[in-house]
């Protein structure tokens, strides 16, 4: 089932759910409903708005409605607001890391518009959590406190999970996580954006560190993104592919290439977060070291808190 069509089918019975309890509610009623279950529920600050999901909101673009509720579920109130936090998870869902995924953040970034807001269910929210965790560490990044799945409820009106949806979704990857990138120049852009730093480098070698895979790179390198990375780091560079001790990593196995390598400081060990082969025949390559350098990057670091 796509994702458009496992969206539809949850709003479906969510509108037959608050239809059969005879919710007609006013303008000032919508702006005072709380649910009992849910406590941390915002308080708008404004009259929400039905408005239609931009083409340029590429993580709920498509997703099976076309509208949705401005003031959202995250308390953002301008679309500028919403495009700038939402492009952040665009990545994660191209990772597949759970079928609900796109679902759970739509109904939160790009509410459907109803007469009052629909939350996901805890249940929903757990599940996504549990399945995508383990990707968001690859790069560094801990599941948001703003995304706690406590604060959803469980037994009110709510976006659940269908039983089809704890399957691994079509597509997923049993590959590392930084491995796993498409050569495709959005793709790499994105990931490009959720990595502090980049350079051009050889692999001098690869070792196996507890559950960790230590990537130790040779002393010549070509700074793409500086980033944060002082030059005195990169003399010794030594990345780590967080978890990915018993993944497969294709790139990791050939010492002879020169490759794109991406990567974050977390904590005082360097992450690695993405790695192509240098590859300037490849168009979809050649196009996004082009666009880098007037690219804008969303602000991860003020999302994934």
């Amino acid at each position: 089932m796509t994702v458009s069509a496992l969206l539809w089918r949850t709003i479906r019975m969510v509108v037959t759910v608050a239809l059969m309890s005879a919710c007609s509610a006013s303008e000032y009623e919508y702006l005072s409903w709380k649910t009992h279950t849910y406590s941390a529920g915002p308080i708008y600050g404004k009259t929400p708005q039905c408005v239609g999901i931009p083409e340029d909101l590429r993580l709920c673009h498509g997703v099976g409605y076309p509208d949705m509720l401005l003031p959202n579920l995250l308390e953002h109130e301008t679309m500028g607001e919403v495009k700038q936090q939402a492009s952040s998870w665009v990545p994660l869902v191209h990772k597949r890391c759970h079928p609900g995924t796109q679902v759970f953040l739509c109904s939160l970034f790009a509410p459907v518009c109803l007469d009052r807001p629909i939350y996901p269910c805890r249940r929903l929210c757990e599940a996504v959590r549990d399945g995508c965790t383990p990707i968001m560490e690859a790069f560094g990044y801990p599941w948001p406190e703003m995304l706690t799945c406590d604060k959803f409820p469980e037994h009110d009106v709510c976006i659940s999970i269908t039983p089809n949806a704890t399957e691994a979704p079509a597509g997923f990857s049993p590959i590392c996580p930084p491995c796993d990138n498409e050569m495709k120049t959005d793709t790499m852009l994105e990931h490009m954006c959720a990595s502090e730093f980049a350079i051009k480098a050889k692999i001098k070698e690869v070792k196996r560190e507890n559950m960790d895979r230590k990537v130790v790179l040779q002393k010549r390198k070509k700074m793409i993104k500086p980033g944060n990375l002082k030059k005195k780091d990169t003399k010794k560079l030594v990345l780590y592919l967080k978890n990915g001790a018993d993944c497969p990593c294709q790139q990791l196995d050939n010492l002879t290439n020169q490759y794109l390598i991406m990567g974050r400081k977390v904590d005082k060990q360097f992450l690695l977060t993405g790695i192509h082969k240098w590859d300037k025949s490849n168009k979809e390559f050649k196009q996004a070291m082009k666009t880098l350098k007037s690219y804008q990057c969303p602000e991860f670091t003020n999302v994934f808190k």
